[in-house]
């Protein structure tokens, strides 16, 4: 089943005054921009230039795969709270639009999401195109609009993480905007003109904020294969004889927080000196490293994305434990792909969720292995907060999520699992495993918090470098343990087969 997202606006200069709106279809997966619409519909309100987007929008989906889901975003808070049913419809105006965008899709395969007007700039300048077109007499033309490159060229600062510190989907989010920003960029060397400056076309809708400038950042991860050590110049380790004990750093360097379909924990202290590298013990001389012989070496792959994974919603061990969707099943089948090429995997462990299970299935197929369940290896129960997105939690218990952000000890709403509880799980079962596994390649199929769990303790971090992790979908790292408890960070969040 396809998945789109729908992006739309609609403005008044008058607020009623002469009114437009705007609708931009992209496919989920991709980012690629599928259908555009927009239209200058003469003196109405800014909440029914909005609808009438809406509208467009969907019927643009509809036209293009009937059978879809969508994943409605739009800045008006009005229209996602009437249509998410949480708000009643009272303006005679707008009940007939909200009744007949309701009527597009079957109601279950259309979801809802506030974005802040900043990351609503492609639909935003095709109202204000409309509205342009309509005050010289004309009709918006797609062939004359700029829209989706002037909403690109205005996009250049790295956006602050809107889900939860360690929620993965933001990564994705970036590089799917990543993609836009090369077609972009080809299509204007293509016409042989420069970039768009940052300016909207027309005046700004009255009542509405400017657009900001927000975008993603989206440099590529390392493509060390997993099992071996990275290139000499990106860390230390390679200086250390062959097979021997490797000191952990003291500190992490610095990336983009990520955000959704599971929170990066935090280690407590006790977690982090269980089995971890000490102090003392990181402290040894590269010179006096004892050969310690062939490490444990964790290929550490995230499953691949469910349809929970784009709406960035909180998917733990405690909710729904959704399947795969389509796009997650071809990102699975490409790291099998890319596995198998490399030849290093001896065996596959798995989360017992059904994302992390399908994922393995897909990748042990195609290797000829058998999967072992590991249930030390499930992602954080995030309670009463499962299947919401960040800003619904943050709207339903404001108090228990500000807590939550502040302490690992504080477990989400309704008894989930508190960070500290996670890291304790995530630092037994390493130990456990790098027993069971020593001197071999092992796959380890999980989530978001385990592997930033077990990268955090490999590099001896402090807790809040899991908050400056990106872990996308499908993504790879590896981590190499040694006898003597020192480890190796020789790979993070490779994504390069998905390309």
């Amino acid at each position: 089943m396809r998945e789109f997202i729908v992006e739309a606006d609609g403005g008044s200069r008058g607020n009623p005054g002469p009114a437009g709106y705007g609708s931009v279809v992209r496919d989920a997966a991709s980012g690629q921009t599928l259908a555009e619409r927009a239209e200058y519909i003469g003196v109405a309100t800014n909440n029914v230039a909005e609808y009438r987007g809406l509208l467009a929008g969907l019927r643009a989906a509809h036209e293009l795969d009937p059978d879809a889901t969508v994943h409605v975003r739009m800045d008006s808070k009005l229209v996602v709270e009437q249509m998410s049913g949480r708000w009643k419809i009272k303006h005679p105006a707008m009940k007939p639009l909200a009744a007949e965008a309701a009527t597009v899709f079957p109601p279950d395969r259309v979801t809802y999401e506030w974005i802040p007007r900043e990351r609503n700039k492609h639909a935003d300048r095709l109202a204000n195109e409309a509205m342009d077109a309509g005050a010289r007499g004309e009709r918006w033309t797609p062939s004359a609009s700029r829209a989706e490159l002037d909403a690109t060229a205005s996009s250049s600062i790295v956006p602050e993480p809107s889900g939860p510190p360690g929620d993965a989907t933001a990564g994705a989010a970036r590089a799917r905007a990543a993609l836009a920003d090369v077609r972009a960029a080809r299509t204007v060397a293509a016409a042989g003109t420069s970039t768009p400056g940052t300016s909207a076309p027309g005046t700004a809708a009255p009542g509405k904020a400017a657009p900001g400038t927000a975008a993603p950042g989206a440099s590529a991860p390392g493509t060390a294969a997993p099992g071996a050590s990275a290139p000499a110049a990106s860390a230390p380790e390679n200086l250390a004889p062959s097979g021997g004990a490797v000191p952990s750093s003291r500190t992490a360097s610095s990336a983009d927080a990520d955000s959704s379909d599971g929170a990066a924990a935090p280690a407590p202290a006790d977690a982090g000196r269980a089995g971890a590298a000490t102090a003392e013990t990181s402290a040894q001389g590269w010179s006096s490293a004892p050969d310690l012989g062939a490490p444990a070496t964790f290929v550490l792959l995230r499953h691949g994305e469910t349809p929970l994974t784009p709406q960035k919603r909180f998917s733990g061990s405690g909710g729904t434990d959704p399947a795969l969707s389509d796009i997650g099943r071809e990102q699975a089948e490409r790291v099998a792909e890319a596995l198998a090429r490399r030849g290093t995997i001896q065996h596959i462990v798995a989360s017992p969720l059904a994302r992390t299970r399908e994922t393995a299935g897909i990748v042990a197929a195609r290797l000829g292995l058998e999967v072992t369940v590991e249930d030390g290896l499930r992602e954080t129960d995030f309670g009463a907060w499962e299947g919401l997105t960040f800003a619904e939690v943050r709207e339903r218990h404001p108090d228990d999520l500000n807590a939550w952000l502040a302490s690992p000890q504080v477990a989400p709403t309704g008894g989930g699992e508190s960070f500290a509880d996670t890291a304790v799980r995530i630092a037994a079962t390493r130990d456990k495993l790098t027993a069971a596994y020593a001197g071999r390649t092992v796959l380890l199929v999980t989530h978001v918090t385990p592997i930033k769990t077990l990268i955090q303790l490999a590099l001896g971090a402090p807790s809040e470098a899991l908050f400056r992790m990106e872990l996308s979908a499908a993504s790879l790292s590896v981590v190499a343990y040694y006898a003597d408890g020192n480890a190796s960070v020789r790979l993070f969040n490779d994504t390069s087969h998905l390309r």
